[in-house]
């Protein structure tokens, strides 16, 4: 195993593969909701009023010596651990491939449908369309699985990690009184430092069919950023749209690239130090227009990754709820069911009063957390995480990680909110004000996903 490392590129070399190991399905079944489908991601009532562009559940099925698995994303904020469930037993129904052995994750765009943790404030008819809408997902990824499970054929895999360091920046600042904020708006003369540093990393994943007349079947690609780019009441993908056009334009119609985010639960767009707006369409195709540059450059750097064991492995974490007072519960009912009057209380009432009434219903019981590994051979693995997770705790994942390449998707198998490392927790802010996790529940994450990883790499060499 050898590394290259340039200044821009991080790339895996590893040996030559066996072309037919391996095979690979792939598939896309449209997601989107009907017009007047509340939409996700801001603390207001927004209806959907029409669509900019199509979402989708875009599945990878990879088969290896018989052991089958899939990764899953599609085009919405988060899916809640019940969806997860349902789809899972659908799948395992429509193709026998295991529901542990499927990876479902989010992109998080906030221009995709409301997935219910804050679907209230609307009347009874926009109500009962929401919950069809919802109720109809966990078939509709199945179906997505199934279609590439269907249409399995012999692929090889080549990889590398390319490098992206002007697109994502860290929106936790010290300020000048000592406190952290939180988006606190461009040139804000009182901001001192950001409070971390991103994760530059893009991992790439490139299928073809094997020798003598290679035909690309997909890309998979992986970055750490915030899907909050388009704003507005028109569905959208956002940046990942683009990223995927571009793609396509260049290898063909027929290639599918599937997006995943990684642990970005800190990490936006927003360049502070910078005068131009950055909101709207025009924004997120800026973003996936450098992102696939970054991918096409990529590809110049790929090597062949050796078709080793496919295998999965998960482990659910407990992870403690944070304490509030049994009077906060009043208050939070109050606070939410204003929900729709805009500006009737504080941003940050808005905030824990929907955290409050989460854990009440909770009942004082942990979240259970799935963290789940697929690995191929001793090369690549793939950790799944159920929340919004500080990029911190990722890249200590990759750190602690025996595999050449650990790519991580956040917002995996449940969406349990923001998960903050350990020292955010003092500092304050949204995320911290806002996660349904007590202190160190993230550094149960990482212990849970490092143990799977080094368990995976130890079982790929036979120890």
């Amino acid at each position: 195993m050898k590394y290259i490392i340039g200044p821009a590129l991080f790339v895996l070399a590893a040996f030559s593969a066996q072309a037919a190991d391996l095979q690979l399905g792939r598939a896309a079944v449209k997601i989107t909701p009907p017009a007047g489908m509340p939409m996700a991601g801001y603390y207001r009532v927004r209806l959907s009023e029409g669509v900019h562009d199509d979402l989708y559940a875009k599945t990878l099925v990879l088969e290896k010596d018989g052991v089958k698995a899939a990764l899953v994303a599609c085009d919405l904020v988060g899916i809640p651990r019940p969806i997860i469930e349902a789809a899972r037993r659908r799948i395992s129904e429509s193709t026998g491939i295991k529901g542990e052995q499927v990876m479902i994750s989010a992109t998080h765009c906030h221009t995709g449908p409301e997935m219910g943790s804050r679907l209230t404030g609307v009347d009874a008819k926009t109500m009962q369309l929401a919950h069809e809408y919802l109720d109809s997902l966990p078939a509709k990824i199945a179906e997505s699985v199934k279609q590439a499970d269907g249409n399995l054929r012999p692929a090889r895999l080549q990889a590398a990690v390319g490098k992206e360091y002007n697109l994502s920046f860290i929106r936790r600042f010290l300020m000048k009184d000592g406190t952290v904020g939180w988006n606190p708006g461009k040139h804000n003369s009182n901001i001192v430092h950001p409070m971390g540093t991103i994760d530059p990393d893009v991992p790439v994943l490139y299928f073809e069919t094997p020798e003598p007349k290679p035909q690309p079947l997909a890309t998979y690609v992986n970055f750490a950023m915030h899907l909050d780019t388009v704003g507005g009441n028109l569905i959208s993908a956002d940046y990942p749209y683009t990223l995927a056009r571009l793609l396509a334009e260049v290898k063909g119609p027929d290639m599918l690239t599937e997006f995943t985010i990684g642990t970005a639960g800190n990490i936006n767009h927003v360049d502070v130090k910078s005068p131009d707006p950055q909101k709207g369409n025009a924004e997120a195709a800026r973003i996936g227009t450098i992102l696939a540059g970054d991918v096409l450059k990529t590809f110049r750097h790929l090597e062949p990754v050796e078709a080793g064991p496919l295998e999965v492995r998960s482990e659910i974490v407990k992870i403690p709820l944070p304490s509030y007072k049994p009077s906060d519960v009043e208050k939070a009912r109050k606070v939410v069911a204003a929900y729709s009057t805009p500006g009737a209380y504080p941003f940050y009432d808005q905030v824990y009063a929907f955290k409050v009434l989460d854990l009440e219903e909770r009942h004082r019981q942990p979240i259970e957390a799935e963290v789940q590994v697929i690995s191929l051979g001793d090369q690549i693995a793939w950790v799944g995480l159920p929340g919004e997770i500080f990029d911190e705790l990722g890249k200590a994942i990759k750190v602690a990680s025996p595999f050449p390449s650990t790519i991580i998707a956040e917002l995996a198998n449940g969406s349990i909110g923001y998960v903050p490392d350990l020292k955010a927790y003092p500092e304050g802010a949204y995320e911290v004000v806002s996660t349904r996790c007590a202190p160190g529940g993230g550094e149960l994450l990482v212990d849970a996903a490092t143990r799977l990883l080094v368990a995976a790499h130890k079982a790929a060499h036979g120890r």
